[in-house]
């Protein structure tokens, strides 16, 4: 038997660590003496120990780690620990998205903004009502749908403001397309002529909203009026390298003038 001191010590977990654990019956000594509530452990719980240890470096909470410690069935043990790696994937993204927006905006640079005029035209294209969680799997599946259907020139979105507003709107992802196609929900669409201030955003998509921002920043100064959808154009994204750095995302918002 091992005394809660020199079990801390073998598994690095404190002596109030391990009393925490105990009192929430999540690592309970091998004998805990009646008179003093000395508690004493077996060198067979040590792997359990470091498991728990390891399983707290995660984060992982303490019902959860109870669950895992519980069930004899690998493929639930396995699934109990990949479900929260993800939610810790998923965290870590938001973070480094953060980061890269505040490094971005601690660096004040005035954007490349042009006004272009943009011709109708037709497209092939998808539309949706699409919730702003779900706009990433949406645009993934929608952009697979669109490729198998047609490859001419570079693809883009339609995004309607009450997506960013109110966290739901219309979405569309297109293709320029020579003659109308139909087929599945690729159908095609009429695109109106328009004005549009233009900013290009290079790198990854985790500080898009920086040059969101110094676009609309720029509208405002030139006395400019926000009018319709943001138009975005994929010159290179993740479909065409995996390669963050070269990625190249065109963000055009429809402007007119104020009177």
């Amino acid at each position: 038997m091992l005394s809660i001191g020199e079990f801390a010590t073998l598994t690095h977990l404190s002596v109030r660590t391990l009393r925490r654990y105990h009192e929430a019956g999540l690592l309970e000594p091998a004998v805990v003496d009646e008179h003093t509530a000395y508690r004493r452990y077996s060198a067979e719980q040590i792997p359990a120990a470091q498991v728990i240890h390891q399983l707290r470096q995660l984060d992982v909470p303490l019902a959860e780690v109870r669950a895992i410690l519980a069930t004899a069935d690998p493929d639930r043990r396995a699934a109990l620990i990949a479900g929260h790696l993800e939610r810790l994937q998923e965290t870590l993204d938001r973070t480094r998205a953060a980061v890269a927006s505040l490094r971005r905006l601690l660096r004040p640079e005035d954007p490349v903004v042009t006004v272009r005029s943009v011709p109708a035209r037709t497209v092939a294209a998808i539309t949706a009502v699409v919730a702003l969680p779900d706009v990433l799997s949406w645009y993934a599946t929608a952009m697979t749908e669109l490729d198998a259907s047609v490859d001419a020139g570079p693809p883009g979105g339609l995004y309607a403001n009450e997506l960013f507003s109110d966290g739901k709107g219309q979405m569309t992802v297109y293709r320029p397309t020579p003659v109308p196609i139909a087929r599945g929900r690729v159908e095609p669409l009429e695109l109106p002529a328009v004005d549009l201030a233009v900013a290009v955003h290079e790198g990854p998509h985790d500080d898009i909203d920086v040059t969101y921002g110094r676009l609309g920043a720029w509208v405002v100064d030139h006395a400019l009026k926000v009018d319709g959808p943001i138009h975005e154009t994929y010159l290179c994204g993740p479909r065409d390298t995996a390669d963050p750095a070269a990625w190249r995302t065109e963000i055009g918002w429809p402007v007119f003038r104020l009177a």
